[in-house]
């Protein structure tokens, strides 16, 4: 009975050191995080990033190291630093597509080098001097999520301090700017405005914003669709104007008024822009929307005819040929949709390029004449930046009350909130205007003086 036992076991031992893989790590980015803990994810675990049986370990050549006992066959696998959000790259920091490896069963050992993580980029960067990452984990608590966040400034940001700017809200941010992080290609927003600038442009702010991989498609869709998900784009427009907007007014000296803000995206980022820009036109008042996947929700046309806009939009979309007639057709659907929702034809502008292809090089292509139909009629000039209000509001912050300055001259105050709705309305008295009852956060006073002139002014609510 034991030499039966001691047979078995012998044969179980032999069967699973035949079955073992030994992945070894020999090489790692420069840019790792320090402390960052590297694991394995595949179809022999389940795909799961945190499996604490697959991180790596170091072995005695100082290599990164992880044994395995995989079902003989074709292995699917990445590298992590423990979450979806942080996954390998290639060359230059982009999209690598997953490991595939066919396992004979035999032992054997695999040596592979992990090139760039996505979130972090590559080495060489084609992004200009001008433009920042302003967090790598910037939090989204509307989804309990981190995301990489990207500026860009003006050539004259330092230079001018008297100027203000517009602002462009774009998504998948890692194909703006970077070739070193783009999935196929970047869009060369930097380097266009910079030219842009130097032949008398006056200037955008832009304000990218990663995707969120894994949940790009929920994230960029208001709609389900029952196949592909979404149902998270309401979510993540909150975000957007409600927690990263009154951060970069805060921070940066912009034009915090709906003429002057816009967004823009593609594909996903086409629809969400669509959704966002006519949901919240208190907001924004111009879109861009490059060979928007509106397949993708049904609702995203009817959306949009049944829309309300508040004051005169700009939205700007551009569809190639090649990407299909269906595309093409809902492009010119949604152009119908927008005129029901009562758009002159003077705020859209529509085309179908017979070469244009759903791909990062045409979209870099179109977004030098997108930018400058939508930003053509700002009319800002450095004159009107040196204009100096007539009013002034005091405390400010303030937790309870606040007075106007100059209020002999004011006609009526409106309180708006980040999104724009109206709070408070205020005529007659302008002191100890009472703001207890409001929410901390930040604020907008729109002045009208009783020359019909409107200044806007910034107030803080603790």
């Amino acid at each position: 009975m034991k030499y039966i036992l001691s047979s078995i076991l012998f044969i179980t031992l032999s069967l699973s050191t035949l079955s073992q893989l030994t992945i070894v790590v020999n090489q790692t980015p420069l840019n790792t995080p320090d402390g960052a803990g590297i694991y394995i994810a595949g179809n022999f675990q389940g795909w799961d990033p945190t499996d604490p049986n697959y991180i790596l370990t170091e072995n005695s050549n100082g290599d990164l190291e992880i044994i395995i006992n995989p079902t003989p066959g074709d292995l699917v696998f990445k590298f992590t630093r423990g979450s979806w959000d942080y996954p390998e790259g290639n060359e230059n920091g982009s999209f690598l597509p997953d490991r595939t490896f066919t396992y004979d069963g035999s032992p054997q050992t695999l040596e592979l080098q992990i090139l760039s993580w996505e979130d972090v980029g590559g080495l060489n960067s084609t992004a200009a001097e001008n433009v920042s990452v302003l967090a790598t984990d910037y939090y989204i608590p509307q989804l309990n999520r981190e995301r990489r966040v990207w500026v860009y400034l003006p050539p004259d940001y330092s230079s001018a301090p008297e100027k203000h700017y517009p602002v462009l809200y774009m998504h998948d941010g890692q194909n703006i700017f970077d070739a070193a992080t783009s999935f196929s290609g970047e869009w060369e927003v930097d380097e266009t405005l910079n030219d842009l600038f130097e032949a008398g442009d006056y200037g955008c702010i832009v304000v990218a914003i990663d995707n969120g991989g894994q949940y790009r498609l929920d994230e960029y869709s208001p709609w389900v669709n029952t196949q592909y998900g979404g149902g998270q784009g309401d979510e993540y427009m909150q975000f957007i104007i409600n927690t990263l907007k009154p951060d970069i007014d805060s921070n940066y000296r912009t034009r915090t008024e709906r003429d002057y803000t816009g967004i823009m995206g593609s594909s996903m980022g086409g629809l969400i822009s669509m959704y966002g820009g006519m949901e919240y036109s208190t907001v924004f008042s111009k879109i861009g929307s490059f060979s928007p996947a509106y397949w993708f929700a049904d609702e995203s046309i009817p959306h949009a005819e049944n829309s309300s806009p508040t004051g005169e939009m700009k939205i700007y979309s551009i569809i190639g040929e090649p990407e299909g007639n269906s595309a093409v057709q809902d492009v010119n659907d949604m152009d119908e949709a927008l005129l029901g929702a009562g758009l002159s034809s003077f705020e859209i502008s529509s085309t179908i390029h017979s070469d244009g292809a759903h791909s990062e090089w045409y979209w870099a292509r179109e977004f030098g004449d997108a930018y400058e139909w939508l930003f053509a009629d700002i009319g800002l000039t450095i004159s009107e930046e040196l204009h100096t209000s007539a009013f002034s509001v005091y405390p400010n912050p303030s937790s309870d009350s606040i007075s106007i300055t100059g209020f002999k001259s004011i006609s009526n105050i409106q309180i708006k909130d980040v999104t724009g709705r109206n709070v408070l309305s205020v005529s007659g008295s302008f002191s100890n205007i009472d703001i207890s009852f409001l929410p901390n956060g930040k604020y907008f006073l729109e002045i009208l003086s009783k020359d019909n002139k409107t200044e806007i002014i910034h107030l803080n609510k603790f």
